[in-house]
């Protein structure tokens, strides 16, 4: 039995071929990243390209899928390949473990979309900007720290977006630079606010955030 047929037969035997035919880069695999990786893959990614140059630490268990007291220390990118490749044995992996800046050189072309889960702002930046360059879709995901209530999550351009204070600075530095139609995940929650400089973080904002993303990627590659 094809491990895919479930899905299969939502979309059409058509459709699923086009992901299987697909390469999607994400950039950052932590607790949004991570569960767009694994949905991805168990929608039928044909190839995945992982980008993330850190390691597990134990902060991380309580929030991102692929952590656990096992693997605290590793490459997020060694430790994401060998949990998909457990779900699909056939799919084709990238990994990068780089942090990427304008001095780390990555093809874009390759790419069939492109998927920002980073929190640097820089190269949050630069990842829309380089995907605009060569044509590529790109969806970013804005803040999900200091957010408890997963259902106030939204899609829309980041022209749209509002109460989230990480999508005001990106939609200021695009403006500026005169990059639009750039589609990303936010929320309209208030971030709470913490006595201390340590983002808090859950299980369910960002996981729900990156399945979102997820969903978005799969059916905009199949209207591609």
């Amino acid at each position: 039995m094809n491990i895919f047929n479930r899905f299969i037969l939502q979309i059409g035997e058509s459709n699923f071929e086009k992901l299987k035919k697909s390469n999607v880069a994400v950039f950052g695999i932590g607790g949004v990243g991570g569960n767009v990786v694994e949905a991805l893959v168990r929608s039928g990614l044909g190839h995945i390209t992982l980008i993330d140059y850190d390691t597990i630490d134990e902060t991380n268990i309580n929030r991102q899928i692929i952590s656990n007291i096992k693997n605290v220390g590793r490459l997020k990118v060694d430790v994401c390949a060998e949990r998909m490749l457990l779900i699909n044995p056939s799919l084709k992996i990238t990994k990068l473990a780089v942090k990427f800046s304008d001095e780390v050189k990555i093809d874009f072309s390759k790419f069939n979309y492109v998927v920002d889960a980073v929190d640097d702002v820089n190269a949050k930046i630069l990842i829309i900007k380089k995907s605009k360059e060569f044509n590529v879709s790109v969806i970013s995901s804005m803040g999900m720290g200091n957010k408890t209530q997963p259902t106030m999550i939204k899609v829309s351009d980041i022209a749209q977006t509002s109460v989230c204070p990480l999508a005001k600075v990106v939609r200021k530095r695009l403006n500026n630079l005169n990059i639009s139609n750039v589609k990303c995940v936010y929320s309209t929650e208030k971030p709470l606010k913490i006595n201390t400089d340590i983002i808090s973080s859950n299980a369910f904002v960002p996981a729900c955030a990156g399945i979102i993303m997820a969903r978005e990627v799969v059916f905009d590659l199949i209207k591609g």
